[in-house]
């Protein structure tokens, strides 16, 4: 597989440039995890997001990629299936409700 330098930027590795393997269509992936073993307690993992290192001056072309810290780390991911939350309340109009009828049902 093919693999790329890719500077990172924060965190514990800020500075460094490490090969990152790239995917089928030759970007480096949009997360970048680092597990730093714990001696007392479970793994500290360090989160990296993948972003724009710069654009050209003439036609503004993207250059490459950086790796930037996230402090706060990954945000879970999960499929956003159509049915798996009710619409918003701002999308409903007030005409959709049934008109009250004044009996008090």
């Amino acid at each position: 597989m093919r693999s790329e330098k890719t500077p990172f930027v924060g965190g514990p590795l800020d500075g460094q440039a490490l090969d990152v393997l790239t995917g089928p269509t030759g970007n480096p992936p949009k997360w970048y995890e680092v597990p730093v073993p714990s001696p007392d307690g479970p793994p500290t993992v360090y989160a990296y997001e993948r972003r724009p290192a710069g654009y050209s001056k003439r036609l503004g072309l993207q250059r490459g990629w950086k790796y930037v810290y996230v402090p706060g780390g990954r945000e879970p991911w999960s499929p956003k299936w159509p049915w798996s939350k009710p619409a918003p309340e701002s999308t409903r109009h007030a005409d959709d409700e049934r008109p009250s009828t004044g009996t008090g049902d």
